[in-house]
This record gives structure tokens, sequence and C-alpha cells, in this order.
């Protein structure tokens, strides 16, 4: 599969597509090649986005799941740079239960760029099921200057 990998303040980042698409991104190196257009202007963005000069992504992706689990990251797009939600007010939204918010976001393939760090527990973080977990949410929320008191 077409891949490339970015090295991050949070370590390399590898991403991975499939058919012109972003389907995955990886904490590590595990890049293989060969680079797409796609990566090519993924590692583009990502680099835009740690140096502080990109607040919104503008590229193809794919999430291969459950039609909830895609109206959840669609959810979490639509939450913009430096602002959070909780997973309560995701789940009103859809009108599903927290909890299934809360695991659709650890089911993230794509985060940073589908941001799920931004999503919050009402009176916590919530968790992060990336490398690095809570400190690298904690991390991305700072960067973005999000997270208020919570952080």
């Amino acid at each position: 599969m077409p891949s490339g990998c970015l090295d991050t303040p949070l370590g390399p980042l590898t991403v991975i597509s499939e058919a012109g698409n972003i389907e995955r991104l990886r904490w590590g190196d595990f890049a293989s090649g060969p680079e797409t257009p796609e990566i090519a202007a993924s590692l583009e963005q990502l680099a835009a986005y740690f140096a502080g000069d990109l607040t919104e992504f503008d590229l193809p992706w794919h999430v291969a799941a459950s039609p909830f689990q895609q109206a959840v990251c669609e959810a979490m797009l639509a939450i913009p740079f430096g602002e959070t939600r909780t997973y309560g007010d995701l789940a009103q939204d859809l009108g599903v239960p927290a909890q299934a918010i809360g695991g659709a976001c650890g089911g993230n393939p794509i985060p940073v760029i589908i941001p799920c760090h931004r999503v919050l527990g009402a009176q916590s973080l919530g968790g992060y099921s990336g490398d690095g977990g809570i400190e690298t949410k904690v991390w991305l929320l700072k960067h973005e200057k999000a997270g208020g008191l919570l952080i």
C-alpha cells in the first residue's frame, strides 16, 4: 500500500492510502512507499499543521467501517480547529449513547486529520487510543489552544 512518513513533534507519523484515499495514520515509521499524490499532499498538510500553519485538512479520505463509524468521523471533522465537543454532544447529535461515541472515537483510523482529540468527556479529557495515549491528546489540544481548563 502507498505510504509515507513525517517526523512530528510527537514522533514519526505514517500515512497509508489505498485507491487514492488516506485510509490510516499510524504513530511510528511504517512507510514502505510508493509515495502517491495523496500521500505527498497529506505529508505536506500534516507538516503545515504541526508547524502551526494549517487549521483544516483538505485531503481525500476513506474509513472502511460501519455507517455509524463513518457518521462519527464526519461529526469529528465538523469540530473546528481550536474547539472541542463532548462525547455527550456528539451522542445527542447522532441519537446514540455517549459510550458508543467513545468507542467510535477510539476506532478512528485517521487521527489528527479526523480530529478525535477534539472530543472530550463531560468532566475530563476522556481517552485517546493513539500512541502516547492521553499525553498525545493533551499535546494536540495545547497545539490548537483548545481544551480550556481541562489541560
